[in-house]
């Protein structure tokens, strides 16, 4: 069984991750917190109380925790993508000194 726990272990942590994930949306669910887009939207509708936005969001997550997670999440895909270009190149030009 450890055999097979370790030959998928990305395979499990990836679905322990979906499953933290799918817990948080369904624990915590609406909940208080208030950023910068909120003070944004607040001091727009005060200075022109007759503007229009230009488009509305496909889905609204059930609330602002939800929203930071997902925007934590975008933040450290974008790290990851980033740090593995940057060691790949790094890899190859090291290879091309070895050669």
């Amino acid at each position: 069984m450890l055999k097979f726990v370790l030959k998928n272990q990305n395979k499990f942590l990836f679905l322990a991750i979906i499953a933290i994930l799918i817990g948080v949306f369904v624990y915590v669910g609406d909940s208080e917190f208030g950023g910068a887009d909120g003070h944004a939207e607040k001091y727009i509708t005060e200075a022109n109380p007759d503007y229009k936005p230009w488009f509305s969001n496909i889905w609204e997550p059930p609330g602002a925790e939800i929203e930071s997670l997902l925007f934590a999440l975008q933040a450290a895909f974008g790290a990851g993508v980033v740090c593995y270009v940057l060691g790949y190149y790094r890899g190859k030009k090291a290879v091309k000194r070895l050669r």
